[in-house]
């Protein structure tokens, strides 16, 4: 068996394989409520044989979804929309699920990219003041955030503690915290966004304290072996920014607050960065992690190909590949790579019939001489 088809524990999670679905922002929510296209589109996630489907960065409160039309998992109403495309979901996939609590920071109010990704006034009826670790804005011409007082910091943990909450009575099976891509948690912890003066910003160790408080409250209202963990953005792509160095010292204060593991991806507080993509351009980040702290580590970004996804488990580069782009054009990567690797994926019955006969029985639970 291929070593991407190996099995890998999470706390006390195991994962059929080592092939996650990445979580993927799908802008089509109705007042942070999931939508018949959540429906259709996890639905297609749900059968494609992965190890782990990660849902897309949820919104903690209204002012923390990315855009409007943002998932959210805030309230009541909330919940109900996400229990029912889970209802679903698991009448007919066994596949785990986990979800990714977010707050957008001053990346918040935003269009969707579809419309062109532009900061919505807080005027307008669509938008909202954005908030963040110091009065700064992300780029030229938008809106200063509201710089959070202590209040606002107490606030913010305890929405993300109360959709991890809500999240567990949902009967998902792991919670990632969104500490990348320029987002609230990241914003902390990158000198960029960070100038505060007082105990959450300065030194690394201050502008770390924030996202590990927000980590340890999150873990503490989940139940024992209850897997979490963060997904860090490994460097900002600018000088003087978050750097690889802060990205493997964070993951050590993680391992040490009990993480899950570490997912590693790049990029997102400033509109100055310069970043040099390349088939794998994130793994080497990832490498670093798995090498210096021993966490399981998750590798992200531009992995395309079975044998490249393989040889990244194989070569000890990372523990997890993580697909995103690659899954909304190929919802079956995980069956292709499969036959491409002799490994074996769930898949439901309705479609054993149609797995090439080049390529063995890749589907776990086909009976020989299904016609």
């Amino acid at each position: 068996m291929s070593h991407l088809f190996q099995p890998l524990q999470l706390d006390q999670l195991e994962l059929r394989n080592r092939i996650i679905i990445a979580p993927m922002c799908q802008y089509s929510a109705n007042d942070g409520c999931a939508s018949d296209w959540h429906l259709m589109h996890l639905g297609q996630l749900a059968v494609s044989g992965a190890g782990l489907l990660i849902l897309e960065a949820t919104g903690v409160s209204p002012e923390g979804r990315i855009s409007p039309a943002d998932l959210g998992l805030y309230s009541d109403d909330n919940e109900a929309a996400l229990a029912r495309v889970l209802i679903a979901l698991r009448r007919h996939a066994p596949i785990p699920i986990a979800i990714q609590l977010s707050h957008a920071g001053r990346k918040a109010s935003s269009a969707p990219p579809w419309e062109g990704g532009a900061q919505i006034s807080s005027r307008s009826p669509r938008g909202w003041q954005t908030e963040a670790p110091s009065a700064i804005p992300h780029a030229p011409g938008e809106e200063t955030p509201l710089a959070l007082d202590a209040a606002g910091l107490d606030r913010v943990v305890g929405d993300f503690v109360r959709t991890a909450q809500r999240a567990v009575r949902l009967g998902l099976q792991g919670i990632e915290l969104h500490g990348a891509h320029g987002y609230l948690l990241h914003e902390f912890l990158s000198p960029i966004a960070n100038h505060r003066t007082d105990e959450y910003g300065g030194s690394l160790h201050n502008r770390m304290r924030f996202p590990l408080r927000v980590f340890a409250a999150v873990k503490a209202a989940v139940p024992a072996g209850f897997p979490v963990w963060m997904r860090l953005s490994a460097t900002d792509w600018v000088p003087d920014g978050w750097d690889l160095d802060s990205t493997v010292e964070m993951a050590r204060q993680l391992k040490a607050l009990g993480a899950a593991a570490v997912h590693v991806s790049s990029a997102g507080v400033s509109p100055q960065q310069k970043i040099t993509v390349a088939p794998g351009y994130q793994v080497p980040f990832a490498a670093r992690v798995k090498q210096e702290v021993g966490l399981p580590t998750i590798a992200v970004g531009l992995i395309t190909e079975a044998e490249q996804a393989d040889a990244i488990i194989k070569n000890g580069d990372a523990d997890a590949v993580a697909l995103a782009r690659g899954m909304l054009y190929d919802p079956r990567w995980p069956w292709h790579a499969a036959a491409v690797l002799q490994g074996k994926v769930d898949a439901p019955p309705q479609y054993w019939r149609c797995q090439p006969r080049t390529a063995g029985d890749i589907f776990t639970t086909a009976r020989h001489g299904q016609r």
